[in-house]
């Protein structure tokens, strides 16, 4: 009986190792699968990571390139702007020199229209005094001087006759009929 109990257990022992050798086979693939899906796993997220960065790069370079058309734009503006300044500038000039003119030729003109209404007086005390009115004659001086018209009388004869400036004929009257 002894030999029946010996004969039984080397058999259990031989499925013992066969079952030990499959289940260390079965961990193997086990881990070597679990391995592989952890490999999957890491190149599919790196893969997915590299589209992402990708697709980070791309729109950071379309940003780039809408910030430099945006920039070039805005210095095209910009310099349009300082052109159209410049100009302005100019036309201002030319406006001050224009009106700077215009205020010379209406001072002239307003000393001609002094000149004008100073002359008309002068006429008439002149021949107020000529044809011996010498009450008008004075009327008229008073009148002329009280408008301050006697300083834009003019000092010189244009005619070239040898005669007295409008001026000084006016003086001359004035002597002779204000005492």
């Amino acid at each position: 009986m002894s030999e029946e109990k010996k004969d039984p257990s080397p058999i259990p022992e031989q499925e013992k190792e066969a079952a030990q050798k499959k289940s260390e086979r079965s961990v193997v693939r086990y881990v070597s699968v679990l391995f592989g899906a952890a490999f999957a796993l890491l190149l599919f997220t790196f893969a997915m990571e590299m589209r992402q960065h990708r697709q980070a790069i791309d729109a950071s370079q379309a940003q780039i390139s809408d910030l430099k058309q945006t920039s070039s734009s805005a210095a095209q503006r910009l310099q349009d702007v300082l052109d159209e300044n410049e100009a302005l500038k100019e036309k201002l000039d030319e406006a001050e020199k224009t009106e700077k003119a215009l205020d010379e030729v209406q001072a002239q003109a307003a000393g001609l229209e002094r000149s004008v209404r100073a002359m008309d007086w002068f006429w008439q005390i002149n021949e107020a005094f000529s044809k011996g009115r010498y009450t008008l004659a004075r009327q008229l001086i008073e009148s002329l001087e009280a408008d301050g018209l006697q300083e834009c009388l003019p000092r010189e004869s244009v005619t070239d006759n040898g005669r007295f400036s409008p001026y000084d004929r006016f003086m001359e009257i004035r002597e002779r009929v204000i005492k």
